[in-house]
């Protein structure tokens, strides 16, 4: 049984108008028609003459009337430390946790942007109380929604194949809107869209789970921001439970652990080196110390949404480029004058 197979409802639905009179008509039980669509019944325990009939009766093709539900894989962004350690999961919940002032919506926008340029139908939801100062991620948006109807109608339509993705606030979770939305997505047979909420009150960093179970946090770091390393995401506090056991590619978690460990180490030895300088650290840690100033420097970059403000063109890197990068810094397989002056904001090392 394949469990990441599921009906494309909507395709069948906008084809069918009368489904249960024209499949009973056929000679398909309107029971097992009806348990297909609503997931009761799981595509893979379906007969393949009841699924052929369907798709005949719909004029498409099977691969068009069945679809593969990609919930839970890794959406690369071209966002160095995004993909490296929080990546986005397709289909789940992202949730940004940010002191004002430190760019939370201009990465959001900036992930807007970069899905759209990926194929993916961007969305900003907008309902009682909207987002402010959301002009950037409203620009990288094709739609601006208000309301839960309008939004799953924006599914529905996009449902032959584009994925969906939405930028919210955190009012919608606690209204009780997001569960409602990914409930009425469900029911109505459709691919579950990845949502990223984002708190324009800034209450999120107060508590200790303002957004209840997610599957990517963004923390952002008023320190990086404050030194100009951007994005600022908080390398150790941000986590994406693709790269929790064995969740992702082995390589990569193992990266992403080697990474956080000299990170941890390079952000507790910082204050020691501005107080004292780098060379009374003894040799060990002076080399773990240029070897993270080296990392943070390699993982901030240009973005493409900021360009007319930052004065540099945006930069796209390959995960594959990014583990790449990230191990020769691990591996020391670098020119000894590297420094992080010219690791910062490359696309790759030089």
């Amino acid at each position: 049984m394949n469990d990441n197979l599921q009906l494309n409802v909507a395709l069948l639905k906008r084809r069918v108008p009368n489904l249960t009179a024209a499949a009973q008509a056929i000679g398909l039980r309107p029971a097992t028609v009806s348990n297909l669509c609503t997931g009761k019944v799981p595509v893979g325990r379906a007969e393949v003459r009841t699924l052929t009939a369907l798709a005949d009766l719909a004029r498409v093709s099977l691969d068009e009337l069945v679809i593969r539900n990609t919930v839970g894989t890794l959406t690369e962004t071209g966002i160095k430390v995004v993909d490296l350690l929080a990546p986005v999961v397709r289909g789940g919940t992202l949730g940004v946790v940010a002191h004002r002032g430190v760019g939370q919506l201009v990465l959001v926008a900036e992930i807007l942007y970069r899905l759209r340029e990926r194929g993916f139908v961007t969305v900003l939801w907008n309902k009682e109380n909207p987002m402010n100062s959301v002009a950037d991620v409203a620009c990288q948006a094709q739609h601006v929604i208000t309301t839960l109807d309008t939004l799953c109608n924006v599914a529905e339509d996009n449902e032959s194949g584009a994925n969906l993705v939405i930028a919210a606030d955190r009012s919608m979770v606690l209204s009780g809107a997001l569960l409602s939305m990914r409930e009425q997505i469900r029911t109505r047979g459709l691919r579950q869209p990845t949502v990223i909420l984002a708190d324009t009150s800034f209450q999120a960093p107060d508590e200790e789970s303002p957004y209840g179970p997610l599957d990517t946090l963004w923390r952002f770091d008023t320190e990086l921001a404050s030194r100009g390393v951007l994005p600022a995401l908080n390398p150790i506090a941000s986590t994406s439970i693709l790269l929790e056991g064995e969740q992702g590619e082995a390589e990569h978690v193992a990266l992403q652990q080697r990474v956080r460990r000299v990170l941890r180490r390079f952000r507790e030895l910082r204050p020691l080196v501005l107080a004292w300088g780098v060379d009374r650290l003894p040799t060990v840690e002076s080399a773990s110390f240029r070897q993270g100033a080296l990392l943070e420097a390699f993982l901030t970059q240009w973005f493409y949404v900021a360009e007319a403000h930052s004065g540099h063109p945006g930069v796209s890197v390959t995960l594959h480029e990014t583990l790449d990068g990230v191990r020769r810094i691990l591996d020391g397989r670098l020119n000894p004058e590297t420094t992080p002056e010219n690791l910062k904001y490359q696309g790759a090392l030089p």
